[in-house]
């Protein structure tokens, strides 16, 4: 048996043809029987045996890195790269993942599980590996004519052609998703299946016009004739058009043919280039095949004979299961660094406070730390002014990534980027930050990728209205595993954020700041690390502290303003600027649980942002008391356009509100 020899990819290499195809039916066999214990998806897997036979025959995994879209065809990847013997417990705890893992094989490079992100990841990896001087690497992207319905695999279309970036892509087309593919291409693809004439015609009319002496009116007046017959017969014209280069069909069963046509794609260095493979889906398995709807695209346990009638439940695992530990607290153990507390009965005369532009600082930042880092790439989605950009671009045209309005396509390709060893750097407003959370939680997050989102126009924003205030990105960020949340309250603040998130080399870093002008914080004591910070400590008196106010963001300098109205009362508060709002400061956590009253203000939704984060660290520390926690931030309702001012008032978000807040609830807690 040659499955039961093959233990990496090079040992495909010295197999002849019809040693192949006897290897192609022992894994196809194989996948059934295995899947039929274990379940899972088989239809898709069948279909790619050849396919991915002939790559991984063609290119050296992992030096050439290959990519599933989605993941679950990569089954037979797997056999390959010598993991045969997990197949034992596929998808079970403990298990062989029913995806590419990091975690299993240096063969995957990417967990893609998620339909159309493929092209995304290429372009990332492509644009990376030619940065860091890497280009003999070649990126290979495996995506069926399903996932290229997903819009996110045109904005990476798009941007491939546009970069003319070096990739290969492997459009793997058997005419469904999980049911038939609903896509205008994979009409005309199909179109191109039935069609034996297709790939003589269209060698024909290109052999003449290459041959025949003319003129070049005439050449000029026949290429036009010869692109409107690409346009009726055939795709080349779609990729063509984005700076695509287009090859096939091919027989994705015929593995000659196929080396072939990846010999050739893999030597086009001109930019991305769309090798069209022709595959069945189920192929070899009967039952499969003659499935109507999915092609047993995925399964439960089976009988393998019939395909259908349950078989005997496997016998109880030997192996324990370990119980799931609840996660720990997400709080950071580093001490705070605290100034020395206002005296709040002798305030100072001041002077009008310094404002500087958030947006001005970014760039002034980005720059200089652009110029000590040749790693650091920018990427924006169509706004390179309002985010600040256009001077970065000037100086470094080629560390400069505009992909149109394509947050999605941002995110993924600088995932890509941030795994070839690049430092991207992500500036979106925060309310189009959210067209991209999936991106953000499962291919930046999920990989552990430091990639730095720079999030403007978080917070109340203004005159644009419901759909412009950037409420909800405080409670995204702080839902991904790993991830770490700036929210600098002052301008000066932003450049100590930025550099500190260019130390985080294991996860993703957010940094939010509110759009126009903020004052200058004015810390105590200049620093260069951004740790939460006392900025005004209680008075102890015979009751002990009132409160304690945790203030994100820009809210600080009216959380200031409302501790100082209540001391005139004789309410005693100690405020908190926590900078940080993911991981939490232990030492801001276990001081604001010596009050009896927490108070959490953020620009930003009450429910599920810092407040709620805050609100769960403080009921899991170990203490004898869990003070009462009151929440305040933006509700559970779209707000009216209105100036930032206008609306805090209206919120309960300004001194006044905060103050009025903090009396209310000690009374409560008090009567």
């Amino acid at each position: 048996m040659h499955l039961a020899k093959l233990t990496s990819p090079a040992d495909l290499r010295a197999l002849s043809p019809s040693q192949l195809d006897e290897l192609c039916a022992e894994i196809r066999d194989f996948v059934v029987q295995a899947v039929s214990q274990t379940g899972g998806h088989l239809g898709s897997n069948l279909g790619a045996v050849e396919l991915s036979v002939a790559l991984h025959r063609v290119f050296e995994s992992p030096r050439d890195v290959i990519i599933w879209d989605t993941g679950h065809q990569a089954y037979v990847h797997k056999l390959i790269t010598g993991r045969r013997d997990g197949f034992e417990k596929l998808r079970q705890r403990h298990g062989l993942s029913g995806y590419p893992s990091t975690s299993e094989s240096p063969h995957d490079v990417v967990e893609n599980s998620h339909a159309s992100t493929s092209l995304s990841w290429a372009s990332g990896l492509a644009a990376g590996f030619q940065l860091t001087g890497h280009e003999h690497r070649r990126v290979v992207a495996v995506i069926g004519d399903g996932s290229m319905t997903g819009g996110m695999a045109f904005e990476a279309l798009n941007n491939l052609g546009h970069y003319a970036q070096r990739a290969l892509i492997v459009l793997n087309d058997n005419g469904r998703s999980y049911a038939p593919t609903v896509s205008r291409l994979s009409t005309v693809m199909s179109r191109l299946r039935q069609s034996p004439h297709y790939v003589q015609g269209r060698r024909a009319v290109d052999h003449l016009l290459e041959r025949v002496p003319l003129g070049d009116g005439v050449r000029r007046s026949l290429d036009s004739a010869a692109a409107a017959m690409r346009e009726m017969w055939e795709p080349p014209a779609f990729f063509e058009t984005l700076g695509v280069r287009y090859v096939g069909p091919v027989d994705g069963h015929d593995i000659t043919a196929m080396e072939s046509a990846f010999r050739d794609a893999a030597a086009y260095a001109d930019g991305p280039i769309v090798v069209h493979v022709v595959t069945q889906k189920g192929r070899g398995y009967a039952p499969a095949e003659h499935d109507t709807e999915k092609h047993l695209h995925d399964i439960g346990l089976f009988d393998p004979a019939t395909g259908s009638s349950p078989a005997p439940a496997p016998a109880a695992s030997t192996v324990p299961i370990e119980p799931v530990r609840q996660a720990e607290l997400t709080v950071s153990d580093e001490p705070a660094r605290q100034s020395e507390p206002t005296a709040p009965d002798e305030p100072a005369r001041q002077a009008e406070p310094v404002l500087r532009d958030y947006t001005a600082v970014f760039t002034e930042t980005l720059i200089a730390a652009a110029r000590r880092n040749r790693d650091l790439v920018a990427i924006t989605a169509a706004m390179p002014g309002s985010t600040g950009l256009l001077p970065f671009q000037r100086e470094f045209p080629d560390r400069f990534y505009d992909v149109g309005i394509a947050e999605q396509h941002a995110l993924t390709s600088a995932a890509g980027m941030a795994r070839a060893g690049l430092r991207p750097v992500v500036a979106v407003y925060s309310t189009f930050m959210a067209r991209a959370f999936d991106q953000a939680l499962y291919d930046i997050g999920l990989h552990r990728l430091p990639v730095i989102l720079c999030v403007d126009r978080a917070g109340i924003t203004g005159p644009d209205g419901a759909s412009h205030h950037g409420l909800y990105d405080i409670a995204m960020f702080t839902q991904v595993p790993g991830m770490t949340v700036f929210a600098p309250s002052g301008p000066d603040e932003l450049p100590i954020a930025f550099a500190q998130a260019l130390e985080i080399a294991d996860g993703p870093v957010a940094i939010r700041w509110p759009r126009g002008k903020g004052p200058l914080t004015a810390a105590a004591e200049p620093s260069d690390v951004m740790t939460s910070d006392v900025r005004m400590r209680a008075r102890q008196h015979r009751s002990g502290p009132d409160a304690c106010v945790l203030a994100a963001g820009q809210t600080l300098a009216a959380a200031k303003e409302a501790a100082e109205m209540l001391s005139t009362d004789g309410v005693e508060v100690s405020l908190w600027d926590p900078r940080i709002l993911k991981p939490l400061d232990r030492a801001m956590l276990l001081d604001a649980a010596a009050h009896p009253l927490v108070v959490t203000v953020e620009d930003g939704v009450r429910v599920g942002g810092f407040g709620s984060l805050v609100n769960d660290a403080l009921q899991q520390l170990d203490a004898a008391t869990v003070p009462r926690i009151t929440q305040l931030g933006t509700p559970d309702a779209y707000l009216p356009h209105g100036t930032a001012a206008e609306l805090h008032a209206e919120l309960g978000l300004d001194a006044t509100g905060i103050a009025a807040a903090v009396t209310k609830t000690l009374a409560r807690i008090t009567a």
